[in-house]
């Protein structure tokens, strides 16, 4: 049913119902709590997490700023240095294996630091610093198990449906907020 009302609904009524965007919202906090979870204790993503809060810890709201501008310059351009770095990390590696093997249903995963920066992604962000969008302030600035759920939007590159999950990262042995991940969810894939 909600995969045909997906379909039925174009794009400008289906951003208009306020209701829709709600529809899936049990659906995807389920698939937050059982498939999704598990990400948040691989190994390697927790590793890359840890090596990063230690490497930015003393970076001033001004550093960040600038490493904003710097992704946001290299998207889209012929030579992007910082963005190739992040991408061709192993904890980004891991990002796309782990999305490749949802078939279609993880459209896009990235996690960030403690401070909201990217420390891997499978795909390209438009900017470097999350920290000021509710991706990160309503899970890392909640705290531990918390999980925001994103509106219903259409995605031009994907020419679907999506939603976004964000969930808290914690440390398995101390339980301490670490960072944050974001999950792109195809909603026309959810039954």
């Amino acid at each position: 049913m909600k995969k045909t009302l997906v379909a039925a609904l174009g794009a400008a009524s289906l951003l208009a119902t306020s209701a829709f965007a709600n529809e899936y919202e049990a659906d995807l906090r389920a698939l937050a709590d059982t498939q999704l979870a598990g990400w948040l204790a691989d190994g390697a993503l927790l590793s890359a997490l840890a090596a990063q809060n230690a490497k930015n810890s003393g970076l001033s709201a001004t550093e960040i700023d600038a490493l904003d501008q710097t992704w946001r310059a290299e998207v889209g351009a012929g030579s992007s240095p910082m963005i190739d770095q992040v991408l061709g990390s192993d904890a980004s590696a891991r990002l796309r294996s782990l999305k490749e093997e949802t078939e279609g249903l993880i459209t896009e995963v990235f996690m960030m630091d403690n401070l909201g920066l990217n420390v891997a992604q499978s795909d390209v962000t438009s900017d470097f610093w999350q920290g000021d969008e509710a991706k990160f302030q309503k899970t890392y600035g909640v705290g531990a198990d918390a999980v925001h759920v994103g509106d219903v939007e259409f995605d031009e590159s994907t020419q679907s449906y999506q939603s976004q999950i964000s969930m808290t990262i914690t440390d398995p042995g101390s339980g301490a907020v670490i960072g944050a991940i974001t999950f792109g969810v195809d909603v026309g894939m959810i039954e």
